[in-house]
């Protein structure tokens, strides 16, 4: 038995060994049935068969240029190489090619005569129809799997699982982006989510130096058009963020994103004219808002 036939061989009974390992994941692979992995199955058992017919044709060019030479050396054949019998392997080679003979291209021939090149019937190699209708038996056991059983994802729910996918770089490129926000380029920002979690912060970590209510306390107040370091968003953030170290107030860059200051921020900014009890006096120099102050991002 030549190589080429025992990779022939081998490549078909993997060919039919592998969906019976696949089906019940108990055979010698242990392989989990699933539609990727007989793919990846078939894709070697052709690369084997692929091989093995190069090899067999590798192996036929060897032969035809030995007897050539010993033909030209004036040496006969030994009777054993003259045997004309087809072996499987060329068989089976003819039966995936059905190729036309030379001296019977006649009967193909459709009379039409171009520059000496001759237009013949030939069929579409049998190798190549049979993987024709190998895709359509593996389409419609796809549609089958993906479709009409449990076995596959179907396109709902692949179509979930990559918007929740997406969802997440989304978070994930929003989360980068919001680290980017400093004292030059913030904007204020009004929508009802970040405001009441700008609300929450304040209370939580602003409170009890400028008042529950932005009234003042150890802090300067909060809801007068006054401002010590400054007002618009701007100043207000670059205070949270920087600090007062001479006044007592810390910084909060080490502690806060810059997004979560930027929320705080925001909020300090609706409690301009609220009028809350007992305010604290005025401080600071009266602020004029800049054109560009008025910027205000929807979120």
């Amino acid at each position: 038995m030549n190589r080429a036939k025992a990779i022939t061989i081998l490549s078909l009974a993997l060919l039919t060994a592998v969906p019976s390992w696949a089906a019940d994941g108990s055979g010698m692979l242990d392989i989990e049935w699933t539609p990727m992995n007989i793919l990846i199955a078939m894709i070697l058992v052709l690369m084997l068969m692929v091989m093995g017919y190069f090899w067999y044709m590798t192996e036929v060019l060897v032969r035809n240029y030995r007897e050539d030479l010993m033909k030209f050396k004036g040496i006969e054949p030994a009777p054993a190489e003259k045997v004309s019998k087809k072996s499987l392997w060329q068989q089976f080679s003819e039966q995936m090619w059905k190729i036309v003979p030379i001296e019977k291209e006649q009967n193909i021939d459709l009379g039409h005569d171009f520059d000496g090149i001759r237009e013949l019937d030939n069929r579409l190699p049998p190798w190549w129809v049979y993987l024709f209708y190998i895709t359509i038996a593996w389409g419609g056991i796809y549609m089958y799997i993906h479709h009409f059983s449990d076995i596959g994802t179907s396109q709902k729910e692949a179509y979930f699982e990559e918007v929740a996918e997406a969802e997440i770089q989304r978070l994930i490129y929003l989360e980068k982006e919001a680290n980017k926000v400093n004292e030059t380029n913030v904007v204020a920002i009004s929508g009802e989510g970040d405001l009441a979690e700008g609300h929450d912060l304040y209370i939580a970590n602003c409170a009890s130096c400028h008042g529950q209510l932005g009234e003042g306390g150890v802090g300067p107040n909060l809801t007068d058009e006054f401002w010590i370091h400054g007002g618009g968003v701007k100043n207000v953030f670059k205070t949270i963020k920087y600090g007062v170290p001479e006044k007592g107030m810390i910084s909060w860059r080490n502690q806060m994103q810059p997004v979560t200051m930027q929320k705080i921020a925001s909020y300090i900014l609706t409690l301009e004219g609220t009028n809350p009890p007992n305010p604290k006096k005025p401080e600071g120099e009266e602020w004029v808002a800049e054109e560009t102050e008025g910027v205000v991002e929807e979120g």
